[in-house]
């Protein structure tokens, strides 16, 4: 669990870094070819199927739940990834609430290797009210445009 909690605090840690300062000019990634972009496509699931089963491991403490979590995660990336990476794209704030909940999940699994229980209520409070402020602050935009 330490080292999946390691993974999730880097990645994600990684990502809001690039989303603030830019990514570096050696890592730009053009795709120039249909296969090229295939590899790619089959890279990032791979990259978000691992994530998945990181949190589901950090936020339940049952076999079955952790494993519908994933089942459920795979086949929303597969049929939702557009209109999904479309909403992100136009609300990158949520993409940043994202990325801390895998920042507050990877810490969790953290102090869960040093067998420091996080009671999961917990958690699961603090992104509900994340999202709901995420929400209103979405609303509010959407009737009142900058």
């Amino acid at each position: 669990m330490l080292l999946g909690g390691l993974f999730l605090i880097w990645k994600a840690s990684k990502e809001i870094h690039e989303s603030i300062e830019g990514e570096e000019e050696g890592l730009k990634t053009n795709v120039h070819s249909f296969l090229g972009a295939i590899v790619q496509i089959m890279l990032l699931d791979i990259i978000f199927s691992l994530d998945s089963v990181i949190t589901a491991v950090g936020l339940s403490d049952h076999l079955f739940i952790m494993m519908a979590a994933v089942v459920i995660a795979v086949g929303v990336m597969m049929f939702a990834a557009r209109p999904i990476g479309d909403f992100v794209d136009r609300h990158p704030s949520v993409k940043m609430l994202a990325l801390s909940f895998l920042i507050l999940v990877g810490f969790t699994l953290m102090l869960e290797s040093f067998d420091v229980h996080v009671p999961k209520g917990y958690i699961y409070f603090a992104m509900f009210f994340s999202i709901a402020v995420e929400s209103l602050n979405l609303l509010r935009n959407k009737k009142n445009p900058l």
